[in-house]
């Protein structure tokens, strides 16, 4: 009881000493840490005399697992305020950024009967779901291949009694043409080319139960029949570093799981994913959003409907550069890409307000505008950077530059790349944001988010870089070059001045007060 009392007073009065103080008022934030960071990690050992060898690997197989065991938990306590039942994956809703596996967000999924489990990369930018299957060519599922712990599977259309072959006749074919003539028409190939150069996979479509639960407490198991791609030849980035163990394609056509769950009637016609500055993510089938979230309009192409937009203007410091564009939002691409004279706008403007030197053009970087690092991190200021979308809805970037070491220099580098034919707004754009592709009323809403459960403040002009949230470099096939952990400030124009004493002492009290509690 009198410590209750204690605490109330305390913080009567340290709250109404802040607003007296808010002339030279400071931000004051509390950090959250994953249960297996290494500051949780300290803890445990201080407090319950845990030691390394009691937390499962950081990157394991054990170590997502057990997170995800952790999020079905905690599953009652969704991102959303809509009252839609939502729909994720039976492993749970965590999707993770793989550093071993092409830096893209992976998740694991069920299918099958009984389940067979695979590690899928989720991809906005294709439509149909594959995994390896009767392998005449596949990525390797020895793990040591990717210096990773994860069990990697091929699938196999004999161990699941719910597996049915899709035939030339299926709506879902649309290789009809390939089917005359063959000596089988219980069997519908197909085959997909991506972007990537020479990355393909083929073989042919198959139905069968993917195990989905619902988000809320209760956790009831949904499982749905859909369409997928039994990959028996991958070529390109799929035999190496990218989507080794198959990819979740969410886009637009009828093939794709979210417009198979909507279709169905399983879930409403919209889905969300969550890019965190950490790694890791969320993926919410069904998910509308909030009504505070921006929404920009998608540009459909009813021939090749995809997740495009439109860009009215780009903000670099302090310029504001009129340079409307449209761009495909893309998961299952890392950097963003930019066509011309929107990327010579926008990488000029930035090298104009960048202080630091230079770096001399490296042809294993594929980023034009790198910079060597200042000996001194703090003193490297890298311009802020936003993005205005069609509506007026402004899109801060939060991660815009990446850093790498090169022959023993540390650079960092605009981690925007020059395109020939068309525009991509990647992963590292997303990063800090949960963003809804509202496939019913054909928009796309953002809004920023740790991918917690706790809503972050509203962005500000300009904030720190922390190098560790930005995408690695062998995703741009930087191989040979290595991220450095150093942290640059971010600044534009008209930044405030806080009070730097008041803010570290306040923020002791805080730190004693939450031990005490």
């Amino acid at each position: 009881m009198h410590s209750s009392i204690f605490f109330f007073f305390f913080f009567f009065f340290f709250f109404t000493f802040l607003s007296i103080y808010s002339i030279n008022a400071c931000v004051f934030t509390l950090k959250m840490h994953h249960r297996f960071s290494e500051p949780m990690k300290r803890w445990s050992e201080n407090t319950n005399k845990f030691t390394a060898a009691d937390f499962p690997a950081k990157g394991s197989l054990e170590y997502y697992s057990q997170l995800a065991d952790h999020d079905r938990i905690f599953r009652g306590r969704r991102l959303s305020d809509s009252g839609d039942e939502h729909l994720t994956f039976s492993d749970g809703n965590s999707s993770f950024r793989i550093s071993s596996l092409g830096f893209l967000h992976y998740t694991t999924v069920s299918l099958g009967t009984p389940g067979q489990k695979f590690m899928v990369a989720l991809d906005t930018g294709s439509d149909l779901f594959w995994v390896p299957c009767d392998c005449s060519r596949c990525a390797s599922i020895d793990k040591t291949a990717y210096n990773s712990d994860f069990k990697l599977s091929i699938y196999s259309p004999t161990r699941s009694s719910t597996n049915q072959k899709i035939a030339c006749n299926h709506t879902m074919c649309t290789s009809h043409h390939e089917c005359i003539g063959s000596e089988s028409l219980d069997t519908c190939p197909y085959s997909v080319s991506y972007v990537s150069s020479q990355t393909s996979t083929s073989g042919i479509l198959m139905e069968d139960l993917l195990h989905l639960e619902t988000e809320d407490s209760d956790g009831e198991v949904v499982d749905a029949f859909v369409t997928f791609g039994c990959g028996q030849v991958q070529s390109g980035s799929f035999l190496d570093i990218a989507a080794p163990n198959g990819l979740f394609g969410l886009g637009l056509e009828k093939i794709s799981v979210p417009s198979i769950l909507s279709r169905e009637g399983y879930t409403p016609d919209s889905f969300s994913m969550c890019f965190g500055h950490d790694g890791t993510g969320r993926i919410s089938f069904g998910d509308k959003g909030r009504l505070d979230q921006e929404v920009t309009p998608f540009n459909v192409d009813s021939s090749h409907p995809t997740y495009n937009i439109t860009v009215t203007q780009l903000r670099v410091g302090s310029s504001l550069i009129d340079s409307s564009f449209t761009a495909l939002f893309d998961s299952g691409t890392s950097f963003t890409y930019l066509t011309d004279p929107h990327y010579t706008r926008l990488t000029k403007r930035f090298h104009a307000q960048t202080k630091d030197s230079r770096h001399p053009a490296d042809q294993r970087i594929p980023f034009e505008y790198c910079y060597d690092m200042s000996p001194d991190a703090n003193t490297s200021l890298i311009p802020s950077m936003s993005l205005t979308m069609k509506g007026e809805g402004p899109f801060f970037i939060y991660d815009p530059v990446i850093i790498i070491s090169a022959n023993h220099e540390v650079v960092y580098c605009l981690a925007v790349i020059r395109s020939a034919e068309l525009n991509i707004i990647g992963q590292n754009f997303m990063t800090g944001y949960r963003i809804v592709f509202d496939r019913e009323e054909l928009v796309l809403g953002w809004k920023k988010s740790d991918c917690y459960d706790i809503e972050d403040s509203i962005a500000t002009s300009s904030k720190p870089l922390n190098p560790n949230n930005v995408p690695p470099a062998v995703a741009a096939g930087l191989q040979g070059h290595h991220e450095r952990t150093r942290n640059i400030g971010v600044t534009s124009a008209g930044s405030l001045f806080y009070n730097k004493v008041f803010c570290y002492w306040t923020r002791m009290w805080l730190s004693f007060l939450i031990l005490l509690l």
